[in-house]
């Protein structure tokens, strides 16, 4: 019989079709063997689990989800690509996000709303001059400046 598992997932779908009895489903799902949930197999709980989440439109819901955050990623990454990072190196790109003025998380761990975030701070980024190093920072603080009075005389 069934090994040991989480029901939440079924319980959860269970919640969002009205109507839906766990006897009926469970005896549907087992082809009559059974209408105990822990009786079914993986194979049957995961068919009766993924049938469940299309009719509820969680599939749906999922897929769009996952859409979306491709294309954040992918707004993100060209961005980062735009400063100078080589988006082709992974362990560039998670060191970059996870700087504390970034994301402070692997790339791949940052959800949807966080990559709409991060996005506009690239542009913030750019807009400010795009990524300096620290060498380029350090020149900037030493320099001089130079004035010249109108007889071209050094002051």
């Amino acid at each position: 019989m069934g090994a040991e598992r989480n029901y939440a997932r079924f319980y959860a779908l269970l919640k969002r079709l009205p109507g839906a009895d766990k006897e009926t489903l469970v005896y549907q799902y087992t082809n009559g063997r059974t209408t105990h949930l822990h009786e079914t197999t993986l194979r049957e709980y995961d068919t009766m689990c993924n049938e469940m989440e299309r009719v509820s439109g969680e599939d749906a819901r999922r897929e769009a989800y996952r859409k979306e955050l491709k294309r954040r990623r992918s707004v993100c990454l060209k961005l980062m690509q735009e400063l100078g990072i080589d988006t082709t190196d992974w362990t560039r790109v998670d060191d970059f996000c996870r700087h504390p003025r970034i994301a402070a998380k692997e790339f791949r761990r940052i959800s949807a709303e966080e990559l709409e975030a991060l996005a506009v701070k690239l542009r913030a980024i750019q807009r400010n001059g795009g990524l300096k190093s620290r060498e380029q920072k350090s020149c900037e603080a030493q320099a001089i400046t130079v004035v010249m009075n109108p007889d071209g005389i050094l002051n």
